[in-house]
């Protein structure tokens, strides 16, 4: 492995994720974990893993970044997804990433600057959480929704676009012998028709790129290319794009 020259680190409502890049910028060292409540002692054994020193440039991110206090900056998800999606493909366009708690859209120009933004941090529909907790509900394992759903061209519309009022939906077609891959073929449907609505808002300038831990779920990516007519990007490690956008700002912030 090439020596680490910066870190990122991305403190999310689900998964807590480090990236270590070189001085060329390319990710040679990467770790994704389940978030911990006690995130301090987290982000230090995490970080004692790669042997960090403070003459490492470190930028945090994510929901819990305020308490990363060995991070030489706090940038927010926006700025991180940006950079690290431009890095991995090239380009601008529209980015949309899907988090376990919040989602967001970005219009990034040629050069990768972020133009525009809609963030959906105020409700679980249109977040993973949304999906998590249903496919909870019907005994689902998370990895198996997404094919699951795909293996139906039957589509339960699900009404409620409120969580909590979703999981007493399913549970009432579940009693009513509802087939479990069509209620979730129409979760997915509620959960991309939100997305998309943000899309709308912010306006869909292709191509249509996807960053997030949502977006490696197969029927979230057919979805959203079927909604919007645009065939869908994404790069190898989707759900690190926070982390290794911060370890590239951090790098450059070295370099000032």
């Amino acid at each position: 492995m090439n020596a680490i020259a910066a870190l990122g680190i991305d403190v999310g409502s689900a998964t807590t994720k480090l990236v270590g890049i070189d001085a060329p910028g390319e990710m040679v060292f990467h770790r994704l974990e389940p978030s911990d409540p006690h995130v301090e002692g987290q982000v230090a054994r995490l970080l004692e893993a790669v042997a960090y020193t403070a003459e490492t440039p470190l930028v945090a991110t994510g929901y819990g970044r305020g308490l990363v206090h060995q991070s030489n900056r706090r940038i927010t998800e926006i700025t991180c997804h940006a950079r690290g999606i431009y890095r991995a493909l090239g380009h601008g366009g529209t980015l949309v990433d899907i988090g376990g708690q919040d989602s967001k859209v970005m219009a990034l120009d040629a050069s990768g600057r972020v133009l525009d933004f809609a963030m959906n941090d105020k409700c679980a529909a249109g977040t993973g959480r949304f999906l998590e907790n249903t496919a909870g509900r019907l005994g689902v394992a998370l990895d198996d929704i997404g094919p699951l759903a795909l293996s139906t061209e039957a589509e339960v519309a699900i009404s409620s676009t409120c969580t909590v009022f979703a999981e007493s939906e399913v549970i009432s077609l579940i009693a009513h012998g509802v087939a479990i891959a069509s209620i979730l073929r129409g979760l997915h449907r509620s959960l991309v028709k939100r997305v998309v609505a943000m899309i709308r808002t912010v306006g869909l300038t292709p191509p249509l790129m996807l960053s997030g831990g949502v977006v490696r779920n197969p029927a979230v990516r057919h979805m959203l290319a079927g909604e919007t007519g645009q065939p869908v990007m994404m790069p190898d490690h989707p759900q690190l794009m926070g982390a290794f956008g911060a370890a590239l700002l951090a790098l450059e912030m070295d370099g000032d």
